[in-house]
């Protein structure tokens, strides 16, 4: 009897412990069970269903919600991600990529991040062509990838690094991505992106999206996609004051692909890397006429304050195009009406731009308020100008 009065309670015990110990697990995961519930058998599986985070007061003191999805949350921390398995997958299905084949693209680093993984991951040899001005972090992240980079003069701008990419194609007879070209970049986001948005706020309210643009793929896919299920739904729109492009009214002049035959007159050089290069896409031209309600240009000083910002006070970690996109939202919660919803794109991570203004004011070496820090206790201190304690 004793016997079984012990094992009783041994199981008990251990019964309780287990749910003790699941209850633990769902707090720590916000109520969902540990691990995903499935396997992966590539890293391309992973792409999409990235999280919409909901900003505090702290950097959102205005009568409305406003939201991020964080793009950052795609397994080589951008937006872009979607892009590059959008086109090689299409061009897989078409026919117009085989094994064996070399893909090209001109970007200025997260596409040609994003198409170098899905190439290691395919097997396919990957050149990159990239203008001067862009961080040299992403230059090296390529390479780890595998591909190959090649850093065309800083004075042909984002149409340089397009005619490399078009010449060693015609030379070579590589497949040319054509990111900004590619009406599957668009058609991606319009499956995806809009859809994610779409059951993300499913019963609630969302009355303002906020985007930028740098091949304009997110703007018009999912812009379609948001608007076809909520018409009512009004689109921000961002683009660098510097380089006002849709501003100006004055439209891109084209090859027969649709490339772009010239720079735009309208561009100036602008620090917001990722957006608005020195031509309007026809992905973005391609989009329905009036599908955004609003133009907003963004100074290049305010997106960079804005994605600092966004790092101190609620510890997202975006680039400067994701600071722009989140000013935009801000600037929009100024004026719209109490208890509106607003959702804003943050493209992708902060990581992507230790070389650029981004971190300009950022040091390596431990300041003076870190010093008094390191110095109030009395070991292991590494002192400027003195020996090592």
């Amino acid at each position: 009897r004793y016997l079984r009065y012990a094992v009783a309670k041994l199981i008990s015990c251990t019964m309780l412990a287990f749910c003790l110990s699941s209850s633990v697990a769902l707090n720590l995961f916000g109520g969902k069970k540990p691990g995903r519930g499935t396997l992966y058998s590539d890293i391309t599986q992973t792409i999409g269903n990235t999280p919409v985070v909901k900003i505090s007061d702290k950097l959102n003191p205005y009568p409305v919600d406003v939201y991020a999805k964080c793009e950052f949350f795609n397994p080589l921390a951008s937006v872009k991600d979607r892009l590059a398995l959008a086109i090689i997958q299409d061009a897989e299905e078409r026919g117009a990529l085989k094994p064996g084949d070399t893909v090209v693209e001109a970007t200025s680093g997260n596409t040609g991040i994003a198409v170098a993984m899905v190439c290691a991951q395919r097997g396919y040899d990957c050149v990159i062509c990239m203008a001067e001005p862009f961080s040299v972090e992403r230059r090296r992240l390529m390479r780890m990838l595998g591909a190959k980079v090649i850093v065309t003069p800083k004075a042909g701008k984002g149409t340089g690094m397009v005619r490399k990419a078009e010449e060693l194609c015609a030379k070579h007879g590589w497949f040319l991505c054509h990111q900004f070209e590619n009406e599957a970049n668009w058609k991606f986001h319009e499956a995806t992106t809009g859809p994610e948005i779409l059951t993300d706020f499913s019963g609630k309210k969302l009355d303002y999206w906020v985007t930028g643009y740098g091949t304009g793929g997110t703007f018009n896919g999912a812009g379609r996609a948001l608007k076809k299920e909520r018409p009512d739904l009004k689109i921000i729109l961002a683009e660098p004051e510097d380089a006002g492009l849709l501003a100006s009214g004055i439209p891109t002049e084209r090859l027969a692909d649709g490339a772009p035959a010239g720079s735009h007159p309208a561009f100036k050089p602008h620090p917001i890397q990722g957006w608005t290069p020195d031509f309007i896409p026809k992905v973005l031209d391609d989009a329905p006429d009036q599908l955004n309600d609003e133009l907003v240009p963004i100074p290049a000083a305010s997106a960079i304050a804005t994605a600092k910002a966004l790092a101190a006070k609620e510890g997202l970690l975006t680039g400067i195009s994701g600071g722009g996109t989140m000013w935009a939202a801000l600037e929009t919660a100024k004026t719209a009406p109490e208890g509106s919803v607003i959702l804003a794109m943050l493209p992708d991570t902060g990581e992507r731009y230790l070389s650029t203004p981004l971190f300009a004011d950022i040091e390596a070496d431990m300041n003076e308020e870190e010093l008094e820090i390191a110095t109030s206790t009395p070991s292991f201190q590494l002192v400027p100008g003195k020996e090592p304690v």
